[in-house]
């Protein structure tokens, strides 16, 4: 039950809102429809106290697994916050990382493991770690960083592709129209400009994950091709 997945994504956002939880389920619920065997982890999840439905719920349900398999019990805080903050005003102990990194357990045979982390790259993750500090000591072999497209895109897409580490990184603009001028120049300039790649679908952030994977789609036979 500890094997590292063959490739491991985080998704990470430019900040809190931005539609991490939805790309990640989204990413997970397609990529296995593609025949890949994926699982889901959130090391971490702070929310507002009387919430059914958290992100690991919503993980859980897009992966096939259980909701504290996707993050333990343990690191379940019932308060709107940065997790560490969370911690500290319920009494409970620091949150360290190399704790989160230690827990983060995978089933056997998975082939893309899914990391969601909190609010935005620099957000508090743990007492001595934000996202992009989880996300550098996580060894990901891929970054999935989401942003929305409209105005201030840019300027927050360059200030977190320079906090993270990871030289390997697909841009998810969220909520994107491709009949609104903005969002369309927003998108060209961070390709043009900055070299980065930029996707606006999920279907085209799963292809960027495949591709950087050097993972073909299943053929009917189930066997996976290049």
């Amino acid at each position: 039950m500890s094997s590292r997945p063959a490739f491991v994504v985080a998704i990470a956002g430019v900040a809190t809102d931005v539609g991490k939880t939805w790309l990640a389920t989204a990413l997970i619920e397609q990529l296995r429809s593609a025949g890949q065997r994926v699982s889901a982890r959130k090391p971490v999840q702070s929310y507002e106290p009387g919430t059914v439905t958290t992100d690991a719920h919503l993980l859980a349900v897009a992966s096939g697994e259980e909701p504290t398999r996707v993050c333990p019990a343990h690191r379940w805080f019932p308060l709107a916050m940065a997790p560490p903050m969370a911690a500290q005003c319920l009494g409970l102990a620091p949150i360290l990382l190399h704790d989160l990194l230690r827990e983060l357990v995978w089933p056997a045979g998975v082939e893309i493991g899914v990391v969601e982390t909190v609010g935005g790259v620099r957000s508090p993750l743990a007492d001595d770690a934000d996202s992009a500090t989880f996300a550098g000591a996580l060894g990901g072999d891929h970054v999935v960083l989401v942003a929305d497209a409209g105005l201030g895109a840019i300027n927050a897409v360059r200030l977190c592709v320079d906090a993270l580490t990871s030289t390997s990184i697909t841009v998810m603009l969220n909520r994107f129209d491709g009949d609104t001028f903005l969002h369309c120049a927003n998108r060209d300039w961070l390709i043009d400009r900055d070299g980065l790649t930029v996707v606006t679908t999920v279907s085209d952030c799963v292809a960027s994950v495949l591709r950087h994977a050097s993972i073909g789609l299943s053929d009917p036979d189930g066997r996976l091709t290049e």
